[in-house]
């Protein structure tokens, strides 16, 4: 296995940075970028053009990750060459909240194989369901297949997101790569970091991922009274306070859900996956320290055992939520740093600041949605 990575700094300079990624003969290419080199189809032109019959995906960002810093309004693209392993791409276009299920079995047919080892898939930021998204991929590859990934960002705008896929750069792709060899070794962790607050309040109205009602009250107004001063700018602000899901019997489910929009004629609530209707949520807040530690645990939960034979490169994929970024401001680049002191020099870091990241919570177990954590996939191979 191989991997070769460049960071770009101007859009400009896209297309002359591309031939040193060539050199590897790539399987695939990953590409993680600020808004503004996905507005046109200048990047998927210079990708055809420098790299002919690589299958590139990806997708725009709330920040960039390449090595162990955290960049801005940059591209960072990066090369991955298999011995053996087989990639599979899929795409599907996404027409409305509604289709995200579908859309998820759409793209589990596509890739479906009989030696299919993992999914990697990248969706829509906004106006999207990811947790039926997951749901149609389950239900078409089996629960037991991981699945990991994350949702478009725009720098916290949460008004237009894109995704890079072999068809081009689009508003309305959802890609996915398929990994097929038994020679793949594939990691992944996801944590948080965040802690919940006040008292436990109960949905008592709710459509997937719609939020209406807490506690009998209008889950707007409800939100707003809480947020104070923070109300004004929503639904930005939201990122600083998510809700922490619990269970029937108010047992904590490991999961947070993040506000996407809200809806003020309805008095609602978006939130970036489904809820528990019959459930409970909290309040939740956080620490640089405590974001960092979640990084941390991540990594150690996604790192590749050496002893396993591990090649000597791997590729780690960290997707870690806007909602941390604006709470470590300056010091963000501490969580990316904590995640390659555990992963070692061995790993290339690539990854994005997401609306929302996709894995199992640890191998074995069903895929989910998460949002406002660290989430880490590691690939290597035989």
């Amino acid at each position: 296995m191989k991997i070769r990575q460049v960071l770009v700094t101007s859009a400009q300079a896209f297309a002359s940075e591309l031939p040193r990624l060539a050199a590897i003969d790539p399987n695939f290419v990953l590409v993680f970028g600020a808004p503004s080199y996905f507005e046109n189809s200048a990047v998927a032109q210079a990708l055809a053009d420098r790299l002919p019959g690589v299958p590139a995906l990806g997708c725009s960002t709330a920040g960039e990750i390449a090595g162990t810093a955290v960049r801005e309004q940059s591209c960072v693209v990066t090369a991955v060459r298999f011995n053996s392993i087989r990639v599979r791409m899929a795409t599907t276009t996404f027409t409305e909240m509604l289709d995200s299920r579908a859309a998820g079995r759409r793209l589990g047919m596509e890739l479906a194989d009989a030696e299919l080892r993992a999914v990697m898939v990248f969706g829509q930021g906004v106006r999207i369901n990811g947790s039926a998204l997951i749901e149609g991929l389950v239900d078409t590859l089996g629960p037991e297949l991981p699945i990991t990934g994350g949702l478009a960002g725009d720098y916290g705008a949460f008004s237009r997101t894109w995704t890079l896929s072999p068809k081009g750069v689009s508003d309305s792709e959802i890609v996915a790569v398929g990994f097929v060899g038994s020679t793949l070794k594939f990691g992944h962790g996801s944590f948080g970091g965040w802690e919940t607050f006040g008292p436990a309040r109960k949905v008592t109205r709710s459509e997937g991922n719609v939020l209406y009602e807490l506690d009998g009250e209008p889950a707007l107004a409800f939100y707003k009274r809480y947020l104070g001063d923070y109300a004004k700018d929503l639904p930005v602000s939201g990122l600083l306070f998510p809700f922490g899901m619990l269970g029937e019997d108010r047992g904590a489910k490991g999961l947070i859900r993040t506000i996407l929009g809200i809806d003020e004629n309805a008095g609602s609530l978006i939130l970036a996956g489904d809820i528990d209707p019959e459930g409970y949520l909290k309040l939740m807040h956080a620490s640089t320290d405590s974001l960092i530690d979640g990084a941390e645990a991540a990594a150690l939960a996604a790192r590749l055992p050496q002893e396993k034979g591990v090649a000597d490169e791997s590729l780690c994929v960290l997707v870690s939520c806007i909602g941390r970024r604006l709470v470590m401001g300056d010091l963000v680049d501490g969580e990316v740093e904590a995640v390659a002191a555990v992963v070692g020099d061995s790993a290339v870091l690539t990854g994005f600041y997401s609306n929302g990241e996709i894995s199992p919570f640890t191998p074995g177990v069903h895929c989910k949605l998460h949002n406002q954590t660290m989430t880490i996939t590691t690939i290597a191979e035989d």
